[in-house]
């Protein structure tokens, strides 16, 4: 008789921890936001500016590739080779409104032509 009173108590108790909420499963404290969605450093102004007078020098992490997609959303086509400076400027040579000039893209990703 005792052990069927045991096994009903942790029976009950089972389901009753199963229900429970759980902070995880809670979703009423806002939404979940991915990684990749958050700033990763507020203090860093990474928002293109071609109104800048100038490319603003500092460490680069855009590759050839992602320089060259940054020109060619400025307008630009005919995009040459480009090369990354001591300052980490990426420069090459692009057409735009059928002129040749020389364009370079700062970290920021702001297009500049010179």
């Amino acid at each position: 008789m005792m052990r069927a009173i045991l096994s009903v108590a942790l029976a009950a108790t089972l389901v009753a921890a199963c229900g429970q909420k759980t902070d995880e499963a809670d979703n009423t404290k806002g939404p979940v936001v991915a990684a990749s969605e958050t700033p990763r450093n507020d203090a860093v102004n990474t928002t293109p500016a071609t109104a800048e007078p100038g490319p603003t020098a500092g460490a680069n992490s855009f590759t050839e590739a992602q320089a060259k997609s940054a020109i060619e959303g400025a307008g630009y086509t005919n995009v040459g080779a480009l090369t990354q400076d001591a300052n980490g400027i990426w420069k090459g040579s692009a057409t735009k409104a059928g002129k040749q000039t020389t364009v370079a893209v700062d970290y920021k990703g702001a297009v500049t032509a010179s």
